[in-house]
């Protein structure tokens, strides 16, 4: 199997040729995407096609159908782990590396959806759905700091930590010391919770508090926290919590 370099075409030694059934296949679902865009096409549809940029030579409707099965959901691909995906048969490498190249051009493409130049608290909507895009599907809990401005304008988005299936150390001064370093007045803080269940746990709550309470004499303001899950999402703020 060949992995060099730049190179992200995957085959194997004597790569099979495409019978006409599939290739019409292929050609009709890229034909209907490019007509009526990625919202006409089934999850694994639209994941048969990205599989096809790295695996040219061989039918990906099974293998996208499977990665489905394995994952859970489309965002579940993209997020599991390097180690996870190459453990799919079908999947080597090359491949691999593909599909973590989708979701971090995915990742940036929202992030750079998210308006620096208006205040972040009027796009609440758009600050939620990135959230999710971000963090929703992935295996293992991360913390992550939105710095704003004065007038509430981000100003970065940090991960902070990233810890293990249930737990994430979060350190309140080192939250603080960056927040100075970036010259930040206002923060929401964001994490996971990768069993789907945004509800807050105790901890969650404590550590908020924590922060509210170093940030505060600082001239620093923590608006919130919100908890990320696969069924939804938590705002702290809105929960009366902090």
């Amino acid at each position: 199997m060949s992995d060099r370099g730049d190179e992200f075409a995957e085959a194997p030694i004597t790569p099979p040729v495409a019978s006409s059934d599939h290739a019409g296949h292929r050609q009709r679902v890229r034909e209907r995407f490019l007509k009526l865009g990625g919202d006409a096409l089934e999850d694994y549809e639209l994941l048969e096609l990205a599989l096809q940029l790295a695996i040219p030579r061989r039918d990906t409707k099974a293998l996208a159908k499977t990665l489905l099965r394995e994952f859970g959901s489309f965002s579940g691909v993209f997020n599991a782990s390097q180690a996870r995906l190459e453990a799919v048969d079908g999947l080597g490498p090359t491949s691999v590396a593909h599909i973590k190249v989708i979701q971090a051009v995915a990742a940036r493409f929202g992030r750079d959806r998210l308006d620096r130049e208006k205040p972040i608290l009027s796009s609440w909507t758009e600050l939620i759905e990135y959230c999710r895009s971000q963090m929703a599907y992935a295996s293992v809990e991360q913390f992550r700091i939105l710095f704003l401005d004065k007038k509430n304008r981000l100003i970065a988005d940090e991960v902070q930590q990233t810890g293990t299936v249930d737990h994430t150390p979060v350190y309140p001064r080192e939250v603080i010391k960056r927040s100075l370093e970036l010259s930040a007045t206002a923060l929401i803080l964001v994490h996971n919770h990768p069993s789907g269940d945004p509800s807050p746990s105790s901890a969650d709550v404590r550590m908020t508090r924590e922060i509210a309470d170093v940030a505060r004499p600082l001239g620093i303001t923590l608006h919130d926290h919100i908890i990320i899950g696969k069924a939804g999402h938590a705002s702290l703020k809105a929960l009366k919590l902090i």
